[in-house]
């Protein structure tokens, strides 16, 4: 599956959560974001990982997340317990598979071939958190030609950590980073999605930081509480101006007379078939 073959699914709000935490799993089916990370990684300690695997699965088994996409995840690799998240997500498919730390195309290929038994609609997700991964980002998304890529999701606090940076409000240390990956997914079909927020009780700063997400070009944003869900929607929903221009390039490849037709003029512009599936995304978030 290539990434413009990835349904046109709103990504505005994107939330972590502990797959060791029942409770938070059983909260994520109500809360009105459009995603939901259960994550094996980070947010787990050690002696917790078999406890959310099992968790994991009986989510999964359960269900009930509605129109939320559901991404696992998943431990790298090179630890002792990434091999047998693959072996879990593949089995119990999910909507996505989130892999963390990658470096360059050839991490995605080694995962790739780990999901080679899950159902191919299984999209695989790819964290950008480190220093390597920016000098390979026309190649990671590249990757999206030969593999299930259909995101990428900047890891701003690992990133920053590698760095030794220093972010202030402005998150300056970041823009390279954010202007490159921008460009690799748009280069690629790829949707691409801002780092956390980290402050719970900042409104003003959370809402700044969505807007400055959005004017870089982000689809939306990762979040770790729900309190953060309403802002994300709000800032990342799409202004009218652009809903009428998806709802012109949507027209126009509908329209019988332009079957078959790969690009087409549009309001003045170009629009291929690329812009069909973002047209599409902007509509679903619109509503």
């Amino acid at each position: 599956m290539t990434s413009t073959d990835a349904p046109a699914m709103p990504r505005r709000s994107v939330i972590y959560l502990p797959a060791s935490n029942a409770r938070a799993i059983d909260k994520a089916r109500t809360l009105p974001c459009d995603g939901v990370i259960l994550d094996l990684e980070d947010s787990v300690a050690p002696d917790a990982k078999e406890l959310a695997r099992s968790q994991l699965a009986q989510a999964l088994k359960t269900g009930g997340f509605g129109r939320r996409e559901v991404i696992v995840r998943v431990n790298g690799l090179d630890t002792p317990w990434g091999e047998a998240d693959l072996e879990l997500v593949s089995a119990i498919a999910p909507d996505a598979v989130l892999v963390p730390k990658i470096g360059d195309a050839g991490d995605i290929a080694r995962y790739e071939a780990r999901l080679s038994s899950a159902p191919e609609r299984v999209q695989l997700w790819a964290m950008i958190e480190t220093c390597r991964s920016l000098f390979h980002l026309d190649g990671i998304g590249a990757a999206a030609r030969t593999s299930r890529l259909s995101c990428l999701v900047l890891g701003t606090n690992d990133l920053a950590k590698e760095m030794g940076a220093e972010p202030g409000p402005d998150r300056a240390p970041f823009w390279a980073a954010f202007t490159l990956s921008i460009a690799a997914a748009r280069a690629h079909g790829l949707s691409v999605l801002d780092g956390v927020y980290g402050a719970l009780n900042d409104a003003a700063g959370l809402t700044a930081e969505c807007l400055q997400g959005k004017a870089f070009g982000f689809d939306g944003k990762t979040l770790i509480h729900p309190s953060q869900i309403e802002a994300c929607n709000t800032a990342f929903s799409p202004s009218a101006t652009r809903v009428a221009w998806a709802q012109a390039v949507v027209a126009a490849f509908a329209d019988p007379d332009n079957a078959g037709r790969g690009a087409l003029r549009v309001d003045g512009g170009l629009a291929e078939r690329l812009h069909l599936v973002q047209a599409e995304r902007i509509l679903a978030a619109a509503g």
